[in-house]
């Protein structure tokens, strides 16, 4: 794993109401770019965000077709970070290429083992977590449904992606019920990967381990109707503060 630049803290973009976009300084912050490889694929670029107070680390993965300098993730990492959770951020080895189609399941699993074993090593002393935004998540899921993961306490999806808009199933679910972690959900009511008649029932017949939040009118990339009476912004937070707040539990009942 190589490291690369200097520690430092950073300013990162949020949205606020007006829709306009404020730099707000993450003061204590370290910003550190890493590079790690991938068995088989070669290497692929990494930020690890870590505030001062960090509680805990979240091995972020991004989306299927934006990176892990995509505003939304720039924006949740910010946040995180707000909440004292850092994040390791990381492209797929697709995206490092500047591929369009996504890698096939295999070459995404190993590149999340890989991420998780970064995360461990650049810091060793903060409890791990790992998940992602849409295939970035569904992706960890199934790489800890293979049992290939070590070391992680639970598992974070933003956005589960159960099916493709249009097209309700839940083939994508099914290895689920071999994930042995604890799993928080974050899925809004207008999500169209993700109808919530079809997660609900899957949510319920996996049990205690899994917790499922419902963001109002948000769709598959949490942006939300004017009729909420909420903004994007106020919907970064939100997820920041759910994540933080479940890692938190996860962290104290295993101490």
């Amino acid at each position: 794993m190589q490291h690369q630049g200097n520690r430092s803290s950073v300013e990162l973009s949020s949205s606020i109401q007006n829709g306009l976009t404020i730099r707000i300084r993450i003061e204590m912050s370290i910003s550190e770019n890493i590079r790690f490889a991938v068995r088989d694929a070669g290497e692929v670029s990494a930020i690890l965000l870590r505030p001062q107070n960090a509680e805990s680390l979240l091995v972020l993965a991004h989306g299927a077709g934006a990176g892990m300098t995509h505003p939304f993730m720039e924006s949740l990492a910010s946040e995180l970070a707000a909440a004292r959770v850092a994040t390791l951020r990381f492209q797929f080895p697709y995206m490092e290429q500047r591929r369009k189609i996504p890698d096939r399941p295999p070459v995404l699993t190993a590149t999340i083992l890989a991420a998780v074993h970064a995360a461990s090593e650049a810091a060793p002393d903060l409890p791990l977590f790992a998940g992602g935004k849409s295939l970035g998540g569904r992706m960890t899921s199934l790489a800890a449904a293979q049992n290939i993961l070590v070391g992680l306490r639970g598992l974070v999806f933003f956005g589960f992606p159960l099916h493709p808009p249009n097209k309700p199933g839940t083939k994508r679910a099914e290895h689920l019920s071999d994930v042995r972690l604890p799993m928080l959900f974050l899925q809004g009511t207008r999500d169209a990967f993700a109808d919530l008649k079809l997660l609900r029932p899957i949510c319920s017949k996996l049990g205690a381990r899994v917790t499922l939040n419902v963001i109002e009118t948000a769709d598959h990339s949490f942006h939300v109707l004017k009729s909420s009476g909420k903004t994007d912004g106020g919907i970064m937070q939100e997820l920041a503060r759910t994540t933080a707040m479940w890692i938190r539990q996860r962290v104290v009942r295993k101490q």
